[in-house]
């Protein structure tokens, strides 16, 4: 039997909408109920296996029931603009779907819905219509059913007429004298004022229509009967307007709604833009996307390549540094040579070194996968990753594949040639070495392409001279790794224990009885019915005892401060104290990956383990710090870091006379601040006020908001408003800078560090106003800590072509946002400092002058 699926597009739009997180392409457009939309046409079309399918939408505000009731619908709340944006490309892809879409003025999607079905019953067609309109259940029947989507796009319920009978006490017409007689206020339809939809079912099941009301309305008693003689008038427009029209004809018939084959290149290209790769991956998008066909010859031979090439390392694993290369391939551009690893092992450190340009995709993993070969290889030229990456940091980096894309090469992802999850496999060689044909010759045609648009973007320095130069130098710390004492971390465990054995007892008895501390639904009827503190916030498992409604707390009961401590403690011992043991290698050592290719500010992070994100505030977390030793005892760790450096970068930048010249008297910053906000000589700043103008002074340069410094000081958000503009009243260029940076961003599209590192601004446009402000505090922001991360950078490249310190007996471990981490043979450690200070404060010329404090000692923690 045929079957046609009926769509109620806007109503759909709206549940997808509303029923999924806000999402937003890379260009900006607002895309959930986009995605919503598209999940739903899989669902149906997998699930129902449809043979006609038609989309109708809202052609116009106004229809033919305004002419009868100016009011209908009135009062409805504005389509907001993030959604408004997205029914252009939601019809665009229900065109790729291949789906009949249908919109006509003066009527509403119900009726176009209405008449199609009535037209589908008499042909003997079954119906299934969806929708997130209670209205349309009134054409349930034999052959239509009705899918409405109570919430969201999944939570369904599907109206028969048994469902109708069963949730009601009705039929399906019923439905409508239901509306008539209650209203209903979505669409602004008034009803009888009075009738609920209780007295409104109670009334029809016994006299079954509006009008079998009214003719029995003598035997109604009261106020009820008084409410319906009085709006006899409302109830019957009600009806009427409650009644889906069912008699519209079309210049189509049902054969035009058949399925058409749907345009698979046009949806995948509709995914690609819109970022849906879990859609893209319920493709087979091999299929309908023609990898690209390299016009290259094979050859046999390393000797048969060019002086100029690009190299890939293949394996199987994420982390380098402790898997092995399996295949190996190289191009010039003409001739193409692929292997496995054994076959070229004995000639690979002999070729590489004799080439003239070696370019590669991801550099750093590429000498991590070479140094297994003991092969110490950093001389790469190039690293495509690297530049696509400074392109557009805010797109992920994934595989060769998605970064080839962005070029219109089209090869398989590395998901295609290893799997994913359940589906992970080890690639046999006839799968492996076509595949990584294609890589390297991907990898070898992007690069022109890809130094044409650097160069245009005016981002190929920042590529040559600063982003490969540190991909080096990091890939050697990386190897390096840095030396752990794994008796300090189990001592540290040990101790760590017994402190949360005590809290435990203290919790316990707190308490009046053992329980435990670790189940959140035991510490919810601990703290909300026997202790019977105030509720907070309620979770759908019961109640919430997230760390934000136990600091709200923490005033009511002694037990919350133990709590408090218990979680903090526990944390730091099984993530660090004990984690960390798990991290250390053969080699006594910890060797961590730093990742170059993540936050849009150009900021480093750290994994497997993230050395970045050691609590520090807390005592017991910088003493892991004690377990971090220099490789030997006459070694020892020595730490540089910049002094305020975001600050100074925020006075460069704005040239503000009164920043300036606070920091190149060498006066502390954050009591100069005090004392011009609150109008008080410099002797005269209290400790408190010196809190309160560091807060602000950190918070402009971390885009913080008057809720944010409210919240951060403790003050009422007035204050915190008052505070920041007196603050920027105080220091006029910085007001300034904050205007005009958030102009250009409207303007250009995106901001600028000193070293011309972009960040794009894809929401700095956007109409809803809570996006808006969020991305205009991030353009005032960016450029300062994306300078400042860039000047660390520098700093590093500097110190690693210094010819003085190669003089040295020293290594740098690691970088911690603006800290470098050296060890250093401890006779050396004062003739060693000064050198390398000089480096990091004459890394980049400023409005003022960078500042480097440092200390060193027997390990990370006891330093001075």
């Amino acid at each position: 039997m045929n079957k046609l699926i009926l769509i109620d597009g806007n109503s759909l739009a709206f549940r997808a909408f509303y029923g999924l997180p806000l999402l937003t392409s890379q260009s900006g457009l607002h895309t959930n109920a986009i995605f919503g939309f598209a999940r739903i046409l899989d669902k149906i079309i997998r699930e129902e296996e449809p043979t006609h399918f038609l989309v109708a939408f809202d052609a116009g505000k106004s229809t033919f029931r305004h002419k009868k009731y100016e009011a209908y619908k009135g009062g409805r709340q504005k389509t907001p603009p993030e959604l408004g944006e997205q029914f252009a490309p939601i019809r665009k892809l229900i065109d790729a779907y291949g789906i009949k879409r249908y919109e006509e003025m003066d009527y509403e999607a119900d009726d176009i819905i209405g008449s199609l079905a009535k037209l589908a019953n008499e042909n003997d067609m079954e119906t299934i219509i969806i929708t997130g309109d209670r209205d349309l259940t009134q054409l349930a029947g034999e052959k239509t059913k009705i899918y409405y989507t109570k919430k969201g796009i999944t939570d369904i319920d599907v109206y028969t007429p048994e469902f109708i009978n069963e949730k009601y006490g009705l039929t399906p017409l019923q439905i409508i004298d239901m509306k008539g007689l209650m209203g209903d206020s979505s669409d602004n339809i008034p009803g009888v004022p009075g009738i609920g939809e209780k007295t409104a079912i109670k009334l029809l099941k016994k006299y079954e229509s509006v009008e079998g009301v009214y003719e029995n309305i003598d035997e109604l008693k009261g106020k009820q009967k008084e409410n319906l003689e009085t709006n006899k008038d409302l109830a019957f427009i009600s009806k009427d307007l409650a009644t889906i029209y069912r008699d519209m004809t079309f210049d189509f018939t049902l054969d035009d709604l058949k399925l058409r084959e749907e345009n698979q290149e046009e949806k995948i290209e509709i995914y690609k833009e819109y970022g849906f790769n879990s859609l893209l991956e319920n493709m087979d998008v091999q299929e309908v996307e023609e990898v690209s066909e390299f016009k290259v010859e094979t050859v046999d031979s390393l000797n048969d390549l060019k002086e100029n090439v690009s190299i890939f390392l293949e394996a199987d694993g994420e982390n380098y540094l402790e898997v092995e290369a399996r295949y190996f391939g190289v191009t010039d551009g003409e001739r193409v040579f692929v292997s496995t690893i054994d076959e070229v092992k004995g000639e690979l450190e002999s070729f590489i070194n004799s080439r003239k340009t070696i370019n590669t995709y991801d550099l750093k993993r590429q000498m991590g996968l070479l140094s297994h070969l003991d092969i110490e290889f950093r001389d790469f030229t190039t690293d495509i990753m690297l530049g696509s990456f400074i392109l557009d940091p805010s797109r992920k980096i994934i595989d060769v594949a998605e970064t080839a894309q962005t070029f219109s090469i089209n090869i398989d992802n590395d998901e295609f040639l290893y799997g994913k999850g359940r589906t992970k496999k080890t690639p046999t060689d006839e799968e492996a070495i076509p595949f990584l044909k294609n890589k390297i010759m991907a990898i070898h045609n992007i690069l022109p392409k890809m130094e044409v648009r650097l160069k245009h973007d005016e981002l190929f320095d920042l590529w040559m001279d600063l982003e490969i130069p540190l991909a080096k130098i990091l890939g050697k710390m990386e190897q390096t790794g840095i030396t752990v004492n794994v008796n300090t971390l189990k001592n540290m465990e040990n101790e760590i224990a017994r402190q949360l054995e005590t809290i435990v007892g203290h919790i316990h008895e707190l308490a009046g009885e053992a329980f435990n501390i670790n189940s959140p639904k035991q510490l919810g009827e601990i703290l909300f019915e026997k202790l019977e503190l105030p509720v907070i916030k309620k979770t759908k498992t019961g109640y919430s005892t997230a760390v934000d409604v136990l600091e709200k707390l923490e005033p009511k009961h002694a037990i919350i401060k133990h709590i408090l401590e218990y979680r903090t403690l526990s944390k730091l011992q099984s993530t660090y104290v004990i984690g960390l043991q798990g991290d250390v290698k053969e080699d006594s050592r910890i060797h961590t990956r730093f990742n170059q290719t993540l936050a849009q500010t150009g900021r480093l992070s750290s994994v497997d383990p993230n050395l970045q994100n050691i609590p520090i505030r807390l005592e017991e977390g910088r003493k892991t710090r004690k377990a971090f030793v220099p490789k030997s005892e006459d070694h020892v760790l020595l730490s540089l870091d910049y002094s305020q450096i975001e600050l100074r970068v925020l006075a460069s930048i704005t040239k503000d006379e009164k920043m300036i010249e606070a920091f190149n008297s060498h006066n502390d910053i954050h009591t100069t601040t005090a004392a011009n906000v609150f109008g008080v000589p410099v002797e005269e700043v209290t400790s408190a006020m010196r809190s309160n103008a560091k807060a602000v002074n950190f918070g402009i340069v971390y885009g913080i908001s008057d809720y944010g410094l409210s919240q951060q000081l403790g003050i009422t958000r007035k204050e915190a408003k008052a505070f920041i503009d007196t603050y920027l009243d105080t220091f006029v260029r910085v007001k300034e800078y904050m205007k005009d940076i958030v102009k250009e961003a409207k303007r250009d599209g995106y901001v600028k560090t000193l070293l011309n590192r972009r960040r794009y601004m894809p929401d700095i446009n956007a109409s809803n106003f809570s996006v808006r402000s969020f991305a205009e505090r991030t353009a005032m922001n960016s450029p300062i800590q994306g300078s400042a991360a860039d000047i660390i950078k520098l700093a590093m490249v500097h110190y690693d072509e210094s010819e003085k310190v190669k003089e040295f007996d020293a290594e740098l471990l690691l970088q911690i946002h603006d800290e470098l981490v050296f060890d250093v043979r401890k006779d050396q450690v004062e003739a060693f400092i000064p050198v390398v200070k000089e480096i990091m404060e004459n890394a980049i010329e400023l409005e003022v002058d960078l500042e480097v404090d440092y200390e060193y000692g027997k390990n990370w923690y006891e330093m001075e």
